[in-house]
């Protein structure tokens, strides 16, 4: 007689969630209201307000894509059922029944935690800029390393990306760069990023190997479009016209076709501010000017919506300065290996994982911090 290879009161709890998580969705009614918004779309003036087109559309899409998670998890318990009959008749199915497992596990997992990314700006890209602490060359190669670390936690979640500029460091790392993660919910997820990292480890560019401790600041925006409107004045824009080179110019131009904006202004509670955005992905100059202004518009809304959320004591600023007690996280690397958030006390001893992109639970943790704190209000 065959024994399962998988706890059955664990898959029941799976199960469980599943058909919980119908309900949160609201899973007929999300039916309805696509077929209610398609019959928008045939109307021959649907077209004549193209910015409220687009953002039917766009509900359309992220309806769509509810729907088709949830479908994809019932689908697994489905294949998942199936392989436990295979099991019981004797057939040796152990490794594709764990499998299925763990797959629905993890997709369920995100799909809770997406169900609970209710912001307005929660479904938009996500654009993110890192800046080198104090320290040169130490602080340089600290943010070359998280560069790395969320290209590669992108790539793993399938998520696009497209380096957007990219400095090199004078003698490794980086000066300074900016991607963005194109995709549904990057922003939602990579929020929980937006702040200042500390690394502290024996230095490879110290000939008595010392420990040093080296910062670097995330910055995350969204990406906003055309539904939304950031007013500035133009004429208080900066522009500097550079040549792509470095990691991020896949063409390194021998002409100066990238391009820096620059703003200084004053934000709604009276705060002076420099904003700068670079762009040397595309072929002309007028294309990375477009996509700057895009992006320096996107950094300024961003630090709007932070004026809001410091109003309300929902979120730190995410643009402390890069020094000793503002940072999010501490990565240790010596005399210990430890990865701890600062905001949700979550750590790890898995340094190599986290490193590698794997940085999904402090990115669960935290969403589920800010959840409940806004449940408690």
């Amino acid at each position: 007689m065959s024994t399962t290879t998988v706890n059955t009161d664990h898959l029941n709890d799976l199960f469980e969630r599943v058909d919980a998580l119908r309900g949160y969705l609201d899973y007929e009614q999300r039916k309805v209201n696509i077929i209610e918004l398609q019959e928008q779309t045939q109307d021959p003036n649907f077209w004549d307000d193209p910015d409220e087109a687009r953002r039917i559309m766009k509900k359309i899409d992220h309806e769509k894509s509810l729907i088709a998670a949830w479908d994809e998890l019932d689908s697994l318990r489905d294949s998942i059922q199936v392989y436990q009959e295979f099991e019981e008749e004797g057939e040796e199915v152990g490794d594709e029944l764990q499998g299925e497992v763990r797959r629905l596990e993890q997709k369920l997992d995100r799909l809770e935690l997406q169900n609970m990314l209710s912001g307005e700006d929660d479904h938009r890209d996500a654009l993110l800029t890192f800046n080198p602490g104090a320290g040169g060359t130490e602080s340089q190669d600290w943010a070359e390393m998280l560069y790395r670390m969320y290209t590669r936690w992108a790539k793993n979640n399938d998520y696009e990306l497209s380096v957007i500029e990219y400095q090199d460091g004078e003698e490794a790392g980086l000066k300074s760069a900016t991607i963005q993660v194109h995709g549904e919910f990057a922003y939602g997820f990579l929020k929980a990023e937006s702040g200042v990292h500390r690394l502290v480890r024996i230095s490879p560019f110290d000939s008595n190997s010392r420990r040093h401790t080296s910062f670097c600041s995330v910055f995350v925006s969204p990406v906003i479009d055309d539904t939304i409107e950031v007013d500035i004045n133009e004429s208080e824009v900066e522009l500097q016209r550079f040549r792509a080179s470095g990691a991020g110019g896949q063409h390194v131009n021998k002409t100066e076709t990238a391009v820096r904006l620059i703003w200084e202004g004053e934000l709604s509670d009276g705060s002076e501010e420099r904003v700068a955005a670079e762009c040397q992905q595309e072929r002309s100059q007028k294309q990375n000017r477009d996509k700057a202004m895009t992006l320096l518009k996107s950094k300024i809304y961003e630090l709007e919506k932070q004026i809001k959320e410091r109003e309300k004591q929902k979120l730190e600023d995410s643009k402390s300065k890069i020094e000793w007690g503002s940072q999010i996280r501490s990565y240790v690397f010596h005399p210990y290996n430890m990865v701890k958030d600062h905001r949700t006390d979550y750590e790890t001893s898995n340094t190599e994982a986290v490193m590698d992109g794997e940085i999904d639970e402090f990115i669960n943790e935290y969403l589920l911090s800010i959840s409940s704190s806004s449940s408690e209000e």
